[in-house]
């Protein structure tokens, strides 16, 4: 894994107001970080103390190979807000042994570790070292496996002592209840399913609830924002979010969701709570997530020019005219500029968001997308000059054509991804937007990057001034034909399966297109394996004629064939040219995963104690960073 830092460019031309509000909106970003490693597993939190605990302690020797062993497994716990692989969702192996760990544990002060009432440090082991070192227990934050228990086997604390059918059948009794609900709630998002005396319960998050002194503090710094909104709409927003974590009803989520699509005259906006399923095996419950962001005005008019021919897009899909929006609505989309990264987009983040996720809210109001300018621009400069594209691109040609137009394509993949792609389409009347289960998250972001990937190749792009000519696309399908055969294999174990969403996703395109016949194969060239392309028009028709039966799966919520297409194409991996892949990759010395070491905001303040400027500082380390933030944001422990 390797760390980078973002830059705030332009924060300097904000206005004192706004930077004020950047800061009071970061700092809310940062409170929640606590309720992200509650979520991704029951014991992170206890363990991540007892882990810093240990790093922290002077009595410790930091020289020998067990240390070392034990910081790699730290760093890799922050990274991934638990114990747990952030992509994978395997469970991370130490490096070191259970004497080790147990023999540091009883020279600390006991007093600073988290015992609960008339606990000793033994009986902490006996709890703890099972779920760190045993292979067998709670092996996976997320399981996805075809055919098992999703809720039983997966150690996400979305659920407790709960199983699946238990889950779905208490959510489509909810789902039943409210069926003729014109604006339904997002069922399941924001709370814990748990079983009492047994009856099942949910504990909702909220600022009288579960994760309640978290949320308190997200509330307070979400208040001083309130005070420095740019506009009055902007004022409304962050109330009514304050209003939804004091009361946590999704029918007042709803109405923040609706009211956020409104506001489109302020420089800065954020996206704070309970957000994105992917970490839940049934795609319900939302982790915690926050981002702080400012316009990069500039860059934005790429995004304007595709939001503004909205409509000719919808019109011009080649899926069936019944699966598409007559009138798009209230599509909006920036580039903007990252401030803050938190919780489920920290360290790791998107590179793009499109928002809200309720289908009757798109359809109704729109949506709001944005592509993050300054982090794709630090993952492009790292990537810059590492060989990765001369070891794996098929040909001089083709590698030319990538350098010459991939950062631009890549770009605009992600807008039309973000953009319009989430936003397009629609479910046919009465079909549940849950209705594909634990492969709707898979064909959703099918969808909406084959419906990027049919657009790159439209020459209205070329019409509207956003690729600089015909070929450019070439590059993008090269890329990702590539991706999603071969290189995306670098980011899974040996002897694994293919689980993430995103990755599900991308294999799922790139196989099917394979297995139509010869437009896409693998070939052999000096004894390594590469992808060629053979006819760039013919994959374009391929792509088509996919994302017409993806969207026909989402529209009338045919399981069945969802369950068929991610199963076949998107799961399995080949381990011979798995094998192959990798031993590429390590020869290139390179990190396959890489994540963000947020700035420092810090106020400066006037002789009154008024606060006359914000500075930004880049000097903190990733360690510094992830102490002080276990320290000064700790809510939950």
């Amino acid at each position: 894994m390797q760390l980078l830092r973002y830059r705030l460019n332009g924060f300097e031309k904000l206005t004192l107001q706004q930077k004020e509000l950047v800061y009071y909106l970061s700092e809310a970003t940062l409170w929640g970080r606590d309720i992200t490693f509650d979520q991704f597993g029951k014991y992170n939190l206890r363990i991540r103390k007892v882990l810093e605990i240990i790093y922290c302690d002077l009595t410790v020797s930091h020289d020998t190979e067990e240390f070392k062993a034990f910081e790699t497994y730290l760093k890799r716990v922050w990274f991934s807000s638990g114990i747990y692989h952030h992509y994978g969702c395997e469970k991370f192996k130490p490096g070191f042994s259970q004497e080790w760990l147990r023999e540091q544990l009883l020279q600390v002060d006991a007093r600073k570790l988290p015992l609960k009432e008339g606990e000793t440090v033994s009986q902490l082991c006996e709890e703890l070292f099972p779920v760190i070192f045993d292979e067998t227990v709670l092996p996976k934050r997320v399981n996805k496996a075809d055919g098992e228990d999703l809720l039983l086997t997966s150690a996400c604390h979305f659920y407790d002592g709960v199983s699946q059918a238990e889950a779905e059948r208490f959510y489509e009794a909810m789902k039943q209840a409210n069926a003729h609900n014109p604006e339904p709630a997002s069922y399941g998002l924001n709370s814990t399913l748990v079983k009492e005396d047994g009856e099942l319960k949910e504990q909702v998050w909220s600022a009288d609830g579960k994760y309640a002194n978290a949320i308190r503090h997200i509330i307070y710094w979400l208040e001083k924002a309130m005070d420095v909104a740019e506009n009055e709409q902007q004022k409304k927003v962050i109330r009514l979010l304050i209003t939804y974590y004091k009361s946590g009803d999704l029918k007042d989520f709803n109405k923040y969701c609706i009211e956020w699509l409104k506001e489109h005259d302020s420089s800065i906006d954020f996206i704070n709570g309970f957000i994105e399923v992917y970490g839940d095996p049934l795609g319900l419950k939302g982790s915690w997530e926050g981002l702080v962001e400012y316009i990069d005005e500039e860059a934005t008019h790429r995004t304007r020019t595709i939001s503004d021919n909205a409509q000719w897009f919808e019109d011009h899909s080649p899926v069936d005219p019944r699966f598409r929006k007559p009138v798009v609505r209230g599509v909006s989309a920036n580039v903007i500029c990252a401030a803050m990264l938190g919780g489920d987009e920290y360290p790791s983040t998107a590179i793009g968001i499109n928002l809200p996720n309720a289908d009757w809210i798109r359809a109704e109001y729109g949506s709001k997308s944005i592509t993050i300018s300054n982090i794709t621009d630090a993952y492009n400069k790292a990537a810059h000059g590492n060989g990765f594209k001369e070891a794996f691109v098929i040909d001089k040609q083709t590698l030319s054509l990538i350098n010459q137009y991939g950062d631009i394509c890549d770009d605009l993949h992600t807008d039309l991804h973000e953009c319009l792609g989430h936003g397009s389409g629609r479910l046919l009347p009465g079909v549940d937007p849950d209705a594909l289960k634990a492969y709707g998250n898979t064909i959703e972001e099918a969808r909406a990057d084959l419906f990027g990937l049919y657009y790159m190749a439209d020459p209205k792009l070329v019409e509207l001034g956003l690729v600089p000519d015909g070929e450019a696309y070439k590059s993008q399908y090269y890329s990702y034909m590539m991706n999603g055969l071969m290189t995306q294999l670098i980011r899974i174990a040996p002897g694994h399966q293919i689980e993430e969403a995103h990755m599900r996703n991308r294999a799922l395109i790139a196989r099917w297109c394979m297995a139509q016949g010869d437009v896409v194969r693998l070939v052999k060239r000096d004894g390594n394996t590469y992808v060629e392309i053979t006819d760039y028009e013919a994959l374009r028709q391929l792509i088509a004629t996919l994302l017409a039966e993806v969207q026909r799966i989402k529209s009338e919520g045919d399981y069945a064939a969802a369950r068929q297409l991610v199963e076949q194409y998107a799961v399995k991996v080949d381990p011979v040219l798995h094998e192959e892949v990798l031993a590429r990759y390590n020869q290139l010395n390179l990190a396959p995963y890489k994540g963000f070491i947020n700035p420092m905001l810090l106020p400066v303040r006037d002789q009154d104690g008024r606060i006359c400027d914000i500075q930004v500082n880049y000097s903190e380390s990733y360690a510094h960073q992830m102490l002080r933030y276990s320290t000064e944001y700790a809510s939950l422990i």
